[in-house]
């Protein structure tokens, strides 16, 4: 499970901020996704969680009673109830909650994210950035029931078809849950650039096992590079070559883990010619070198 040496008091200050993936960041995402309620891990650690980071996971926490604090890139804020709150890949974040707090934590791998949200850019948008909102009665009992029956069926091991219904009900709360995000948004930018966005994320599904860089992506879609950053960082909070890069690697991680092509050819068939240059991107996106992260997945298999 998660490696419980976490805690820190959200206020003071650690040497470093932690990053974690899911049980302690020390293996390969191990399930279709992860649920848990808020009470399981916070009762350990006297209901705080202390400043963190998950490099391959997305979270939702829903709050069904109490109250609590949340620490996000995007500054301090209230919990109560009917919190919604959504932490993306990579942002650094901290909780405080009242002894007793109700809710859950949805964790998604950035795989099934990206899958998830592939024909939705406007929940993908709205997903992009930490915020903690207050939704709606209606929605809440909607996301109350989805986490219910995703908390229950995520118990159900050993049983036919969980992996089905577990991404079934994973799902369903991330569509409503970005439904509820993209209502509460104020607007990132103007259909333009929404077009462009869009253009860009297909261009890229075609040209990411390519040695393309920005300027290539840019002169493709009709505009400046500059614009295209600026457009995909006001939609995403990332550069494009963060973005490319992700794409890529992505790719990268599922070569690794179901074939057996060595580590330099599966750099040359995502478009790098320098073997070195592979492993330096690898390991900045993921956090472990190709070689690291192939033996971790041969270990769970």
């Amino acid at each position: 499970m998660y490696d419980s040496n976490i805690m820190r008091a959200p206020g003071s200050q650690a040497a470093s901020i932690r990053s974690y993936s899911l049980f302690g960041e020390s293996s390969h995402f191990p399930d279709v996704l992860h649920c848990e309620t808020i009470a399981a891990r916070s009762m350990l650690h006297s209901w705080e969680l202390a400043s963190h980071r998950h490099s391959r996971l997305h979270q939702l926490l829903l709050l069904r009673t109490g109250r609590g604090r949340a620490w996000l890139e995007s500054g301090e804020t209230a919990m109560g109830r009917h919190t919604l709150v959504n932490i993306p890949v990579g942002d650094v974040h901290a909780f405080s909650f009242s002894p007793g707090t109700q809710g859950w934590v949805l964790s998604l791998p950035d795989e099934l994210l990206a899958q998830q949200l592939a024909n939705e850019p406007t929940l993908r948008q709205a997903l992009a950035n930490a915020i903690a909102i207050p939704v709606r009665p209606d929605v809440a009992t909607q996301l109350i029931s989805l986490f219910s029956s995703l908390w229950a069926a995520y118990g159900e091991h050993d049983i036919p078809g969980r992996s089905l219904v577990l991404l079934g009900l994973g799902s369903a709360v991330l569509g409503l849950a970005g439904r509820a995000l993209a209502e509460a948004s104020t607007p990132a930018g103007d259909s333009a650039s929404s077009r462009v966005l869009g253009r860009f994320e297909a261009l890229l599904e075609r040209k990411f096992a390519s040695p393309w860089r920005v300027g290539d992506y840019a002169k493709a879609l009709g505009v400046t590079p500059t614009h295209l950053s600026r457009v995909a960082r006001n939609a995403t909070g990332s550069p494009i070559s963060r973005l490319v890069d992700s794409r890529r690697m992505r790719e990268a991680r599922r070569q690794l883990a179901y074939t057996t092509a060595s580590v330099a050819a599966i750099g040359e068939l995502l478009g790098f010619e320098d073997p070195a240059h592979f492993s330096r991107v690898f390991s900045r996106t993921c956090g472990c070198s190709p070689r690291a992260f192939r033996a971790s997945v041969t270990q769970l298999t």
